[in-house]
């Protein structure tokens, strides 16, 4: 019989290297309905059998190329713990990047209106509605199934996020609102990551967008101006090589104050760009 140690340690040694011991323990965790906090003073304890075999049946899992959160049906992201599904993309360390330069831009006094385009789980938004409760924050989606599942995390988060169907725009047609920010998908159709590790089991909707990777953000940078109030901001995560051309389609939509920051890694990241105040 193994100890949580050694079954911790043989599972590592064989999952992906990047995030092994991590992987591991998630797995572990979750398999035995316990927070990873509590191997730390239990790591001697003898593994039973019943969780040795669902442990290892969640390792082969993602042996087989499954991502750790569509296996476990959790991802954390913020300061939230998110459901996510096979409907969904998986929420990622790097777009907190975009959370933080919106939270930048939103004091905390005023009740602003913010609008989260393509939210999948409800990351963003729910993340912008945990640091400022005076928001009325917004989100849309074409998927049925993903806005289920934002609603159910906003529930469950007890966040007041307002949900509504419909791609970019259109379910919002006639509002206006002061910060506007999406991850939208901005892979190449053919970009050859769409087939390998965890982007294999994710909508490929919420991934691909056209021949450049850039059809989503052409649509949402060409009708921003008509949805943001004077002096309204427009924020977008994009791929790290894309940050030129998106700042061409901002300038374009006439918006000012274009800029590309960069995530922890150095890499551009989010694209952000302000309606003139004096536009009508």
């Amino acid at each position: 019989m193994a100890t949580l140690a050694n079954a911790l340690r043989d599972a590592a040694s064989r999952l992906p290297r990047d995030a092994a011991r991590l992987e591991a323990e998630l797995l572990l965790a979750h398999a035995m309905q316990r927070p990873r906090s509590w191997f730390y003073a239990h790591a001697s304890d003898v593994l039973d059998a019943a969780d040795a075999e669902a442990f290892e049946a969640l390792v082969r899992r993602r042996l087989h190329g499954e991502p750790v959160a569509q296996i476990t049906g959790q991802r954390g992201f913020w300061s939230l713990e998110l459901a996510v599904t096979a409907d969904t993309l998986i929420p990622r360390p790097e777009t907190e990047r975009l959370v933080e330069l919106a939270l930048d831009r939103m004091p905390r006094a005023e009740p602003l209106r913010v609008l989260d385009l393509g939210t999948g789980t409800g990351a963003i938004a729910l993340a912008i509605a945990s640091e400022r409760p005076l928001a009325e924050v917004t989100a849309t989606d074409a998927s049925a199934a993903a806005l289920a599942v934002a609603a159910g995390n906003a529930r469950d988060a007890g966040l007041p996020v307002r949900f509504l169907p419909g791609d970019w725009f259109a379910a919002v047609p006639r509002e206006q609102f002061d910060l506007v920010l999406s991850n939208p998908p901005y892979l190449a159709e053919d970009d050859p990551h769409l087939r390998q590790g965890d982007l294999r089991f994710e909508p490929r909707t919420a991934l691909a967008s056209g021949a450049d990777g850039l059809d989503a953000i052409r649509a949402i940078s060409a009708a921003a101006p008509a949805h943001l109030a004077p002096g309204g901001w427009l924020l977008v995560e994009h791929g790290l090589e894309q940050g030129a051309a998106v700042r061409a389609l901002f300038r374009a939509a006439g918006l000012e104050q274009v800029a590309t920051e960069r995530d922890l890694e150095h890499r551009d990241r989010v694209t952000l760009g302000r309606k003139p105040r004096d536009a009508g």
